[in-house]
């Protein structure tokens, strides 16, 4: 792995929290993914399951976890089962874990290698009475192909149909969605990573560059940083391009007078940033350019103060619909008339701001967490309003990620990223 290796400490204190909200005398497994295939001999990039990884620290493939806090002997209290490494594997593919260096990644002082997991499986079936199973159950998710997660369940099912099933998906949005201090260390070496990167574009950005130039420049900035690269598929969308909200092509020239909007971010450690931003290709907002663009920065900036321990999600999209309709008003985008007979399933507002505000990031870039239950603090969310004009062939997007706080607003890792015009007009310049 490119990242240095994390204080198994981490995954002590996750491990505990799932356990201690299981039920009694059962048994969770958690699988790691799949590599899976292009064509002929050649794979995906292996990117390891956001749940095994947080409960282990475990970032290879062929992996398992099974936890039962209630097994009669301590050594079967959690188990890790790992492919079996060899002189042969360490030569055609690079040392994997041994026993010694999964304990020392987990703090898991039981580590089989994986031809043992059915039979040590059948041994604590036979003391259990639930089997946790984990399923994708995200507000997002959907999911066409099998998981080696899904294929164990149907698996499990069918060779233990006597056990209770419980879902481990209940758990895991609640315990993953409130961050430990070390896991927001991470999300913040993960934002830094990305403010190099967007500083190395301002001054590399200028009239005739391509949208896939400016990528091949963030890519090499973060990888530079031990980042293995974009934690999703970026976005850079010149000109009306910006009004496609998940223009990925990123193959146009940017045009002198346009602007060009960044949804890019770095992974560190498989933890993600998300951060937008919008430049000028000249490296000097026009007047119109400018007060979308500072309209768009007060939302962001207002939103940002409602994010508070007891904040309810839906009502916080609410209260930002209303803080966008003022600015749209100010901008004569829409007028008094447009707000009295709006729909409300689809506020006037929505012509132009048509996504939501915010969303739980972390592990995962639209990271677990129950949007019907308050915030909490430590939880860490996007806040990402915009305002997109395909008339006028630009849109304006602006996103931070911010750490709810206890009392006060919420903390931003990306305090350091510049966001105001004057900042972005100057480093560009220089």
């Amino acid at each position: 792995m490119k990242y240095h290796q994390i204080n198994s400490a981490l995954f002590v204190k996750n491990r505990r929290k799932f356990t201690e909200a299981m039920k009694p005398n059962s048994v969770a497994v958690f699988n790691s993914n799949d590599i899976y295939p292009i064509s002929a001999d050649s794979t995906m990039p292996f990117a390891q399951h956001r749940d095994i990884f947080y409960l282990s620290g475990v970032d290879q493939e062929e992996s398992i976890l099974l936890l039962f806090p209630d097994a009669p002997y301590e050594n079967q209290k959690e188990m890790l089962f790992l492919k079996e490494t060899s002189e042969h594997i360490a030569i055609w593919e690079g040392e994997k874990l041994t026993k010694e260096r999964a304990f020392q990644v987990s703090g898991i002082r039981t580590v089989y290698w994986l031809q043992d997991f059915h039979k040590i499986l059948n041994e604590m079936m036979t003391y259990a009475d639930t089997m946790y199973i984990n399923t994708n159950e995200h507000y997002r998710a959907a999911v066409e192909t099998e998981t080696r997660e899904a294929r164990f369940v149907k698996w499990w099912k069918d060779k233990y149909p006597a056990h209770n099933v419980a879902k481990s998906n209940p758990i895991l949005q609640r315990i993953r969605s409130v961050k430990e201090s070390e896991e927001i260390d991470l999300i913040q070496h993960a934002c830094d990573i990305t403010e190099k990167g967007f500083r190395r574009l301002l001054s590399f950005v200028k009239p005739n560059v391509t949208e896939y130039e400016i990528e091949a420049e963030l890519i090499h900035e973060f990888i530079r940083n031990r980042s293995k690269g974009f934690a999703y598929t970026p976005i850079i969308a010149s000109g009306n391009n910006a009004n496609v909200l998940h223009y990925i092509e990123n193959n146009q020239q940017c045009k002198a007078g346009d602007l060009i909007l960044l949804d890019v971010a770095a992974e560190y450690a498989n933890y993600s940033s998300d951060m937008t931003r919008t430049i000028p290709v000249s490296g000097k907002f026009s007047e119109r350019q400018k007060a979308v663009y500072n309209a768009v920065l007060r939302v962001k900036n207002e939103a940002t103060k409602m994010l508070t321990p007891g904040t309810l999600w839906k009502q916080y999209h609410v209260e930002v619909g209303k803080i966008m309709t003022s600015e749209l008003l100010g901008l004569g985008l829409i007028d008094k008339a447009d707000v009295q007979n709006e729909n409300p399933d689809w506020p006037a507002y929505k012509k132009y701001f048509m996504h939501g505000t915010s969303h739980h990031m972390g592990l995962d870039t639209h990271d677990y967490g129950l949007l019907h239950e308050p915030m909490k603090a430590n939880m860490v969310f996007t806040v990402e309003p915009g305002i997109y004009i395909p008339a006028e062939k630009f849109g304006i997007r602006l996103e931070d990620n911010v750490v709810i706080q206890e009392k006060g607003e919420p903390f931003n890792l990306m305090r350091n990223i510049p966001v105001e015009v004057d900042e972005i007009e100057t480093l560009m310049n220089a």
